[in-house]
């Protein structure tokens, strides 16, 4: 009898895709796979033959609220000390369903939030999305600034962060645990985290520090490909008529003020002379096209660079796309990815938002789009990710 797996998504596409794409190479493989996910992705999951339960906390909904916007608009620290203000809300409802929706499970597989899997008595995975695990190599993607502490301050700047993010959500899942789970309180320090890791980025992009122990396994990018997918004739024919444009999105990560900076992006493209495709609403021109939701695996290879926010999953899709990308990140990770794009050579450097202007941004196109070097470095990096197989290679772990 085939075991059920369960995986746990609390949150943007970005982070809900991957785990889609996962959960179809483990029911490739025998598994049933539930995926518990924001209402809102039903039919993404559901399409790809898995079953669907439901989480109230939508990412979208959490990120609109006056808490999410201040959560969002503070930088990297402000990430921590927002955390609770933005899910409080939701905290207590997404708690209840992650106990209703891993009933029957044999195995779970959950993100470092709270570290949900490790509370169930099920055996768990953990899944990182960016470098979660304590290392010397460098610092945690919200504490870039413990690079300059050297080797052990790198390490600290790990153990930081998860005893502050426990220390923000224990009262929620300590009530949790002792009047749902009937577990006693997890204290303090919070539950021993012991798990396997499977790390859902390619060692092409982050490479495996040496000093990690043997359950953290970096398995590659998990990818969903799109399929068969046919672009509107909007689309097809704006591609069609000029040299590929630029693609300018920012994902859930929508600008404070998404109108006065998308006239910026149309100001900067005119100036450096390039064709874009804005992920934004309004009307288009000759030169200027406005798109809805596409999808990056069919889009960006056919762009001439990509100027983005820097979310794990959007990084990736340029990265194996091949071409360069400007990352102009907003809080959370993203200046991880920003700086991980810069230092493969397969972009510039970070653009932060507060920094954005008309000639800030031209100066950052014309470097991003004419200088080869970038599309040298993104071409290589493709090549690697192409070679690998992210979801075979979790699958096997999972098995083994």
């Amino acid at each position: 009898m085939s075991r059920l797996v369960v995986i746990i998504a609390p949150g943007s596409r970005g982070d809900v895709q991957p785990c889609v794409a996962l959960g179809r190479g483990l029911a490739a493989d025998g598994d049933r796979v539930r995926v518990l996910a924001a209402e809102r992705f039903r039919s993404l999951i559901t399409a790809h033959g898995l079953d669907f339960a439901p989480l109230s906390a939508d990412p979208g909904e959490v990120l609109d609220s006056a808490s999410g916007r201040a959560w969002t608009s503070g930088g990297r620290t402000a990430f921590l000390r927002g955390l609770r203000d933005a899910l409080r809300p939701v905290l207590d409802r997404l708690l209840a369903d992650v106990h209703t929706g891993t009933a029957g499970a044999g195995l779970v597989l959950a993100p470092t939030l709270g570290f949900l899997g490790a509370h169930l008595d099920v055996p768990d995975v953990e899944l990182h999305y960016q470098p979660s695990v304590p290392t010397r190599a460098f610092a945690h993607p919200l504490l870039p600034r413990a690079a300059r502490l050297g080797p052990w301050g790198r390490q600290l700047s790990f153990h930081a962060v998860d005893a502050l993010a426990w220390q923000l959500l224990r009262p929620e899942i300590d009530r949790w645990r002792v009047e749902t789970l009937g577990l006693p309180k997890a204290g303090l320090r919070g539950p021993r985290r012991r798990s396997p890791v499977l790390c859902g980025f390619s060692d092409a992009v982050v490479p495996r520090p040496p000093d990690w122990p043997a359950r953290v396994h970096v398995t590659g990018y998990w990818f969903l490909d799109p399929g068969p997918w046919r672009p509107d004739s909007r689309l097809r024919d704006f591609l069609a008529a000029g040299p590929p444009p630029v693609y300018v999105g920012f994902g859930s990560m929508r600008p404070a003020d998404a109108e006065a900076t998308f006239a910026i992006v149309r100001t900067a493209l005119r100036r450096a002379r390039l064709r874009g495709l804005l992920a934004t609403s309004g009307p288009g021109s000759d030169d200027l096209l406005t798109v809805g939701d596409v999808p990056h695996a069919w889009l960006f290879p056919r762009t001439a660079a990509v100027v983005h926010h820097g979310g794990a999953g959007t990084t990736a899709a340029a990265l194996r796309a091949g071409v360069p990308s400007l990352v102009c990140p907003v809080f959370s990770d993203q200046p991880f990815w920003g700086d991980r794009v810069s230092r493969l050579s397969a972009g510039p450097r970070p653009l932060p938002p507060k920094d954005l202007d008309a000639d800030v941004l031209t100066a950052r196109l014309r470097e991003l789009t004419g200088n080869p070097l970038f599309r040298r470095g993104a071409q290589y990096v493709s090549a690697r990710l192409r070679a690998e197989d992210g979801v075979a290679a979790a699958v096997s772990i999972l098995r083994s």
